[in-house]
């Protein structure tokens, strides 16, 4: 009994939500099918990321609008499978909480506009799935990422490598 196998690309779109900075990273996986089973392991490599920075003493309204035409665009731009995006958690400032839970919403409402499956992981289950401690620092995130990608330095800026991360999350939370 043979087995066939052929290669396909996977493109996650990793984000990060905020609304003064939104991070987004692009990821493409390239993994063997077998017997039509997909599996998201395989090599790694980063298509694009940075962050969409809306300035600070706008209007919400007006800084929603620009997240919403921004995520538009670069999902025009990268034409990703699937987004990977960070869920809220926040104990201290609830100001800030819900203005990113408001950003985090058009995000995803861009993300069912564009007909993208979306995949959710908190930022414990983030930094345990990359480092195996779900209380890593920064720095040993983005070392992790850079490891990941085979890249020689870290993403800058920290929300890009924070969007990057999720995106990895989800390649090796869905075998």
């Amino acid at each position: 009994m043979s087995t066939k196998s052929s290669l396909t690309k996977t493109r996650i779109l990793g984000i990060d939500p905020g609304t003064g900075i939104c991070g987004f990273g692009v990821i493409e996986v390239t993994s063997k099918v077998n017997n039509d089973s997909l599996s998201l392991r395989g090599k790694v490599k980063m298509i694009d990321n940075g962050v969409i920075s809306t300035p600070p003493h706008t209007p919400l309204s007006d800084r929603l609008l620009d997240i919403y035409e921004s995520m538009h665009e670069i999902i025009k731009l990268n034409k990703p499978d699937m987004v990977s995006i960070e869920k809220l958690f926040f104990t201290k400032n609830i100001t800030t909480g819900i203005s990113v839970a408001e950003a985090r919403g058009v995000v995803l409402l861009v993300c069912k506009q564009e007909n993208l499956p979306v995949f959710e992981y908190t930022p414990n289950e983030i930094k345990k799935t990359l480092t195996g401690y779900g209380s890593a620092d920064k720095k040993q995130m983005q070392e992790m990422v850079k490891l990941h990608l085979g890249l020689k330095d870290v993403p800058k800026p920290d929300d890009a490598a924070d969007a990057l991360a999720a995106a990895i999350t989800h390649t090796l939370m869905a075998n």
